[in-house]
């Protein structure tokens, strides 16, 4: 199932999304999509809403450094347990929404990410398990002020600012995450190209990591980690990050006024 969240002419709501490009309509789903969702008995053709951001998550916790690759461009080695910080839910957006550049940043980046959406509240979780607590997969860009991240030594400025998570388009639920493509486009020029397989810590060793730290809540969001290829974002482009088997999210790039 696709899940979503999208905004009407009678207000927004929680939808699963139903076929194809042209043809595709979001089914609204009553109250929230965790659990078994039931449906209100409305839809709308999905061209004639707005997709917004699928989930409001309470926090998003971030994996660094999860590809040999990216660390290496870091100019550090690859970490041997998860490296984990924290992006504000303030930072969430949706598709086709501008990522804004703060008047503070000369240099702000794209790290295109594979997400994962926790469906239930979970605390020690183990990794076999992992699948149990997990909603479904979306895509994100963990949009970064490279020369403050520099400058501070921590990350939590420069990953935290308005705009900086872009995540969508829409939730997958059945979705194999152990082995496929991630691509990011700045412009229609390819920027970023790996497979999750590349990841060093996967899927359930991470969930494991985080709920031995944190509890999570149904609607929290996991970030995976960005291949090698991270660059700057100037405005006037646009990034879009592709996932196989989950869609593409694309935003536009803006200067704040």
């Amino acid at each position: 199932m696709r899940l979503g969240r999208i905004a009407s002419p009678d207000g927004v709501a929680f939808v699963s999304v139903e076929g194809e490009g042209d043809d595709a309509v979001a089914k609204e789903i009553a109250e929230h999509p965790f659990g078994t969702p039931t449906f209100t008995g409305r839809s709308w053709p999905l061209a004639d809403v707005r997709v917004l951001a699928p989930i409001l998550a309470s926090k998003v916790i971030c994996i660094g450094k999860n590809y040999a690759a990216h660390a290496a461009e870091m100019g550090g080695e690859a970490p041997q347990d998860p490296v984990i910080f924290i992006k504000p839910n303030t930072s969430i957006i949706g598709p086709e929404v501008p990522i804004v550049r703060p008047p503070s940043s000369e240099r702000v980046d794209y790290e295109g990410e594979l997400a994962v959406v926790i469906g239930r509240p979970c605390k020690d979780v183990k990794a076999a398990q992992a699948k149990d607590v997990i909603l479904g997969y979306t895509i994100a860009n963990d949009v970064t002020a490279r020369d403050q991240q520099k400058v501070d030594g921590q990350w939590t400025r420069g990953k935290s600012y308005d705009t900086f998570c872009p995540l969508g388009p829409w939730i997958e639920t059945a979705f194999d995450p152990s082995d496929v493509e991630l691509v990011t486009e700045l412009d229609g020029e390819v920027k970023q190209r790996t497979r999750t397989s590349l990841m060093l810590h996967d899927i359930g060793e991470i969930v494991e990591w985080i709920t031995r730290i944190m509890t999570l809540l149904p609607g929290d969001v996991i970030l995976t980690g960005t291949p090698e290829g991270v660059g700057p974002m100037v405005a006037g482009q646009r990034v879009s990050v592709t996932v196989n088997g989950i869609g593409t999210l694309s935003n536009p790039v803006v200067d704040k006024a």
